[in-house]
């Protein structure tokens, strides 16, 4: 019985291994907040996550930076008056198509006051930024 040739192998591994590169999207942003994401219990999940953009809100992991609710956009602290800029830069990253469909979700801390969230919520509808979703997690009924 002749042997099986295998000399197309490591083409084809290669192959594979540059799919997953190119296909394959790692975690852009370190989180410097910390966020312990409230219960909920009607929970649904987020159909298209690369439409998404997220805005992390809790008390700074690091304590020399304060104890006091901080808002995080991508890998930096922020104010509420920055949220405009951001969420204008984040739609011109997009597609013009996928724009209208862009989805702002915001990961508090369940410890934070609603009046912050009230807040970023105002300075998001100024930014035309009307679909939002909160991130939370299964509870118990």
């Amino acid at each position: 019985m002749p042997e099986m040739n295998t000399a197309s192998m490591p083409d084809i591994v290669f192959a594979i291994l540059f799919f997953f590169m190119v296909t394959t999207t790692m975690r852009s942003e370190t989180l410097m907040v910390r966020v312990k994401i409230p219960t909920a219990s009607e929970v649904q999940k987020l159909e298209k996550k690369s439409l998404v953009t997220y805005i992390n809100i809790g008390p700074p992991m690091d304590t020399r930076l304060g104890t006091g609710t901080q808002m995080q956009l991508n890998d930096r602290f922020a104010q509420v008056s920055e949220i405009q800029d951001y969420i204008a830069q984040e739609k011109a990253s997009m597609n013009e198509a996928d724009q209208p469909l862009m989805t702002v979700s915001i990961k508090a801390d369940e410890d934070t006051r609603m009046q912050y969230i009230t807040d970023v919520k105002q300075a998001l509808r100024q930014a035309y930024a009307l679909k939002i979703s909160y991130s939370a997690r299964k509870g118990e009924n």
